[in-house]
Parts: structure tokens; C-alpha cells; sequence
């Protein structure tokens, strides 16, 4: 492990991160990165930036070049469940789920 980066209480769900994690898993850093440049997705901005701390913290560290940088680990866990209350017809209430999620990704040198 050359260096880590993870965000914290992202106000996205897990199962919309996990799809852009999954594209980037394993493979060098600026091909990450210009993956999610052109990804689709919300989620893909926030999975960017976070890449690029990754990359800074790396460069931060001697004896690192940042051209031969990989993503060795990247997970997705869950966060706190926001729970608030939308009102209904008839007297009735249902349940918001605003959900949040912990995102760390790991590079290593190749």
C-alpha cells in the first residue's frame, strides 16, 4: 500500500457507488481517472475526487512515482440512514430513506 484516501458520510446510497467503484477497480490511476470523467453518474465525481486525494497523498511520500500508480482496493460501506416522514393521503405517513455511504480507495505502485 502506497497511500489511501476515504470519504466519509457520502449522501449517496452504497448500490449507486458501487457501480462506478467496480469500473475502476484495479487499474491504473489516470485510466481511472479518465473513466470516470466520462462515466454517467453522479456518483462518478465524488469517486474522482477522492481518486485524486489518493493520488496527492501518494505524491506526498518519497521514493513514489505517481505515472506507475494502480488502484489496488476499493470498497463501498454503508452509512447512517437519514429516516424522515413524507405524509400521505388518508392520515398516513411513509417513511424517507436518505441514505449515506463510506467510500476508501488504496493505491499501490506497479
Amino acid at each position: 500500500m502506497v497511500a489511501e484516501a476515504e470519504a466519509r458520510f457520502v449522501r449517496t446510497s452504497a448500490r449507486k457507488v458501487r457501480l462506478v467503484i467496480d469500473l475502476i477497480r484495479g487499474k491504473q490511476a489516470d485510466e481511472a481517472l479518465n473513466l470516470l470523467r466520462y462515466t454517467p453518474k453522479a456518483a462518478a465525481r465524488t469517486v474522482a475526487k477522492l481518486l485524486n486525494s489518493a493520488v496527492a497523498n501518494a505524491a506526498q511520500k518519497p521514493d513514489v512515482n505517481t505515472d506507475e500508480l494502480y488502484v489496488k482496493e476499493a470498497w463501498v460501506n454503508e452509512g447512517p440512514t437519514l429516516k424522515r416522514v413524507r405524509p400521505r393521503a388518508m392520515g398516513r405517513a411513509v417513511l424517507i430513506r436518505k441514505r449515506m455511504c463510506h467510500i476508501k480507495i488504496v493505491l499501490d505502485q506497479a
